[in-house]
């Protein structure tokens, strides 16, 4: 199944945001689930405000300390990440998975994310108000310790589609793709929209959400008693650029799919994501208020509400400094991955 074009998506109902980040890092760092620690168990991959490090202040309103962001948009200045896919060579060796750009957006994009944020359905809200998220919000989706596919399943909006090309969607799998993909793979994460109106993170960041979504841009049942507002739906999309490890010679002799997230999973059971908050004031509220569809939420646009920056200052958007100094684009991991980084490798 392939997307129509933007065009015939937007009716004549709610807003529905899509826009791309570059990458802003590609480090061991994790200030929701691992708060200062550093390096954090698993590299991640990063996009958004300059803000991040190690330790994120809960207290501290990220949009307003944070001074540019990698994405379009520049009063989100949230952050966003994935761990990492990385290709297993013969010789033991591992490589960094590029990152490439979504289908509909603008030249200029390095590596990253397309994040979206929608409400019901991409023309809808079901008649409900939507509540942007406070400072100090932070959730997370999946988790890295899962070893089972029915753990997996638990998770039903995280999934993966093999890519014939940059319009593929559908066939979504549980598992990493066992063969080679045209155009890559698209790891795909589906946030919880419905929160407990109380707490801005819960112990295992994720039991102050709920989640009623169905998978894909499906609309979602309703949100339960137990968190009864409904939030925007935050969903990822990252393009894996696998296409320079299809040649069969590159891949194990037993056949074997030679990708692995930076948790040490072959399978793709540990996909998981982190958010973190941090839209300047109203902005976001502002986009969930009214009635602007994708891009054409930009205030270059008629009836757009939010600011948008060029590619270049998208782009210009960096860490004050780096936290963790290692290799993290060709390397050999001490297993389980969580030591330090040793040595580099090629294929």
């Amino acid at each position: 199944m392939k997307w129509l074009p933007l065009a015939y998506l937007a009716g004549s109902g709610y807003a529905a945001l899509r826009f791309g980040c570059s990458t802003i890092t590609v480090q061991r760092l994790d200030p929701v689930v691992e708060p200062g620690n550093a390096p954090s168990a698993h590299v991640h991959q990063v996009v958004g405000g300059n803000a991040f490090q190690a330790f994120v202040d809960p207290s501290v309103d990220v949009g307003k300390v944070a001074n540019c962001t990698t994405c379009i948009f520049s009063e989100d200045k949230s952050n966003y990440w994935t761990a990492v896919l990385y290709f297993r060579a013969r010789n033991g060796s591992f490589k960094r998975v590029g990152q490439y750009p979504n289908a509909v957006f603008h030249d200029g994009q390095k590596g990253g994310m397309t994040i979206y944020y929608t409400q019901e359905s991409f023309t809808s809200n079901g008649k409900q108000k939507i509540t942007a998220f406070r400072p100090g919000f932070r959730m997370t989706v999946g988790s890295p310790t899962i070893t089972t596919l029915a753990e997996a399943q638990g998770y039903k909006a995280l999934k993966y589609t093999c890519l014939d090309d940059i319009l593929t969607r559908g066939r979504e799998t549980f598992e990493l793709p066992k063969a080679p993909c045209p155009a890559g793979i698209m790891a795909i994460h589906h946030f919880p929209a419905c929160w407990d109106g109380k707490n801005l993170d819960s112990p295992d960041h994720q039991s102050h959400m709920f989640s009623t979504t169905k998978g894909g841009f499906q609309i979602a049942d309703p949100c339960p008693a137990s968190h009864p507002v409904r939030m925007p739906q935050v969903a990822y999309e990252t393009m894996w650029d696998t296409t320079p490890f299809n040649d069969p010679a590159l891949w194990p002799e037993d056949g074997s799919q030679p990708f692995v997230w930076s948790t040490g999973d072959t399978k793709g059971y540990t996909t998981h994501a982190d958010y973190l908050f941090g839209w300047e004031g109203d902005s976001l509220q502002r986009a969930m208020d009214s009635d602007c569809f994708f891009q054409r939420c930009a205030d270059d646009r008629p009836g757009g509400v939010l600011k948008i920056q060029t590619p270049d200052e998208q782009n210009a958007c960096a860490l004050q400094r780096r936290t963790v100094e290692e290799d993290v684009d060709g390397c050999k991991f001490l297993p389980p991955f969580v030591g330090r980084l040793d040595g580099s490798g090629d294929n």
